[in-house]
């Protein structure tokens, strides 16, 4: 088996396309869109170039999810581990139609309702930490969740309205 490579190509007006050969000598592409969106591709082993056997669009925060999925933080013992307590600390996304948008924090009620903290939110390239109740929520924002897992599944309900 050799070594895996990759490679980068522009795409004029769409964004760029990134492609990795495996040491197995499988092939994935990743179509990163300006906008944010990726469009993640999988060949077969002596397949055609142009036709993936799986081919999966994302929009950008389902592909930050992924990122994160392929690309966990670093363990350190001096961080909390949440499970050992019973918490657990989820990402749970705003759509862009979300009811929520434009509207307050305080207004979701989530914290009164499910006992969960919301602990940050990401908004693009930047994280706010402890937002209070009057923060202004927008389509798009991802908000980093702690509570149990019961109080997390209902704060995503409640925050998933569109």
């Amino acid at each position: 088996m050799g070594a895996a490579r990759t490679s980068r190509t522009p795409l004029p007006g769409i964004g760029v396309r990134y492609d990795l050969v495996t040491r197995e000598r499988r092939r994935l592409s990743v179509v990163a869109e300006k906008d944010g969106a990726r469009t993640l591709s999988a060949y077969r082993r002596n397949g055609p170039e142009d036709d993936p056997a799986l081919s999966v669009r994302l929009d950008a925060q389902e592909a930050a999810l992924v990122v994160d999925a392929l690309r966990p933080a670093h363990h350190s013992p001096s961080l909390l581990s949440t499970t050992e307590l019973g918490l657990v600390a989820e990402r749970v996304g705003l759509s862009q139609s979300s009811h929520w948008n434009g509207r307050l924090l305080g207004d979701t009620r989530t914290r009164t309702e499910t006992g969960v903290s919301i602990v940050a939110v990401l908004r693009r390239t930047e994280a706010l930490p402890s937002p209070g109740p009057d923060f202004r929520l927008a389509g798009g924002d991802t908000l980093i969740v702690i509570g149990t897992r019961e109080g997390v599944d209902a704060a995503a309900e409640i925050l998933g309205r569109e």
